[in-house]
């Protein structure tokens, strides 16, 4: 029998750069500074130029970079934040962490992401700020985004967990709106060993915000500017990431080779596709399919040793955290929670697992 084919194998990073990473991580051992520092600077100021930007502020992980990016831009009660109803809930829950409102837009189907033409719809005399999310690795699409925010008055923060080195017409996702916020889960495509994150930013005067916050309020030891918080990246994982930065646009190319040869291997299967427009540059994070009988297609890819997952089961507003909410209804969100599967994607997925993948599904659809 065939090995079994993991969705996604985080390991294989680590083995892949083991000498270049336990080097990294031992240098902030011997160095004895174990928050903030060098190794944090450093890595800070690589993400920025990556991501284009001119600011990198680096913090806990992924939701306080949504949640410290509402802050810094006096999001808070009583306000309204419109958010994609087809993402991961921490969108939502940074909204409601700053005691704002979270309102849903529905997606797009055919890209997953936030449908710029109904966020018009949307807007109150409450509405203080979009939250397009970059899901699976895809831009949003920004333009028409950012020109409503103009039109309205509105900030636009960008939740790209997913989207590590993804271009929008040519440039990188880094500094489209007023703040972007990344995670640096260990499955991401630029993953720490451990949690992580960081907001970008060109607005010199909000990374400055940013920092304080991130540090108890506080620029100088012992004086406190603001009511801030504790969420500061930890110099191990900036080091590690910054190994891993060195490699991600690689990485990157290899998700672009596994997507391409499922696209082209499941052309005719019967699937629903993900569709990528000409101006985007996807990076991959996730390959998910659509099918109507989503669970059995699972079951049986679970039986031929091949994992898969979910993103997502159950959409925010249906989830208890958002009970208040459950009312609602968001028919095109919903429709793909029903039907979504995630195959196999990693930068360590071999081609012959893809094609094995493949071949699996022909099977199962042919039935």
């Amino acid at each position: 029998m065939s090995a079994p084919i993991a969705f996604l194998d985080v390991l294989a990073a680590y083995a892949e750069l083991r000498p270049q990473i336990d080097a990294a991580v031992a240098r902030v051992l011997q160095s004895g500074c174990y928050i903030g520092g060098e190794e944090v600077e450093r890595f800070e100021s690589d993400w920025a130029t990556f991501c284009e930007a001119r600011q990198a502020i680096g913090v806990g992980n992924g939701l306080d970079a949504l949640r410290l990016a509402l802050l810094a831009l006096d999001i808070g009660p009583g306000d309204e934040v419109i958010v994609p109803s087809n993402t991961f809930i921490a969108t939502w829950l940074a909204v409601a962490q700053v005691g704002a409102v979270a309102v849903p837009v529905e997606p797009d189907p055919s890209s997953f992401n936030l449908d710029a033409t109904r966020i018009e719809a949307a807007i109150t005399h409450r509405t203080r700020a979009i939250m397009p999310v970059h899901l699976y690795g895809q831009p949003a699409d920004l333009d028409p985004i950012l020109a409503i925010a103009r039109r309205h008055g509105l900030r636009v923060i960008e939740d790209a967990a997913q989207a590590h080195g993804a271009r929008y017409r040519g440039r990188r996702i880094g500094a489209h709106g007023d703040a972007v916020a990344w995670s640096f889960y260990p499955g991401k495509n630029l993953g720490a060993m451990g949690d992580g994150g960081a907001i970008t930013t060109d607005d010199a005067e909000l990374a400055e915000r940013l920092r304080k916050l991130r540090n108890y309020g506080s620029s100088t030891r012992y004086v406190h500017e603001m009511a801030g918080v504790n969420s500061r990246l930890d110099p191990i994982q900036a080091a590690v990431l910054s190994v891993k930065l060195a490699h991600l646009d690689e990485w990157n190319a290899r998700r672009s080779l596994i997507a391409a040869r499922y696209r082209e291997g499941l052309s005719d299967s019967g699937l629903i596709l993900p569709q990528v427009p000409p101006w985007a540059e996807a990076v991959w994070h996730l390959f998910v399919v659509r099918h109507p009988d989503r669970e059995a297609m699972r079951d049986r890819l679970a039986d031929a040793g091949i994992g898969t997952l979910i993103h997502y089961p159950t959409p925010p507003h249906r989830q208890g955290a958002f009970a208040s909410m459950a009312s609602l209804s968001l028919p095109i969100s919903e429709r793909l929670h029903r039907d979504v599967l995630s195959l196999p994607m990693g930068p360590h997925l071999g081609l012959q697992a893809v094609d094995r993948v493949i071949e699996a599904i022909g099977l199962l659809m042919s039935r």
